[in-house]
């Protein structure tokens, strides 16, 4: 599955292996988009816990089968 998680706040890209490999792209609103494929549920909680542990605000949770689907707005699910 792809996701794509915002953030309240700024991450530096050297986070991104902490986040197993999701990209790190800090926008210019203030949020961070972690966004990439992972390969299960719990992987996903692991992300999300590390997101918790680092207190940052979770914004948005969106998932798509495929990058494509996303990029044409077709995400499943929202926070």
């Amino acid at each position: 599955m792809h996701y794509r998680i915002r953030v309240r706040g700024e991450l530096d890209s050297s986070w991104q292996t902490w986040f197993d490999g999701l990209q790190i792209q800090p926008e210019p609103d203030g949020t961070t988009v972690l966004s990439g494929s992972l390969p299960d549920q719990p992987a996903l909680y692991r992300v999300l816990l590390k997101i918790n542990r680092l207190g940052l605000v979770l914004l948005a949770l969106e998932r798509s089968h495929t990058e494509y689907e996303e990029q044409e707005g077709r995400s499943v699910g929202n926070v």
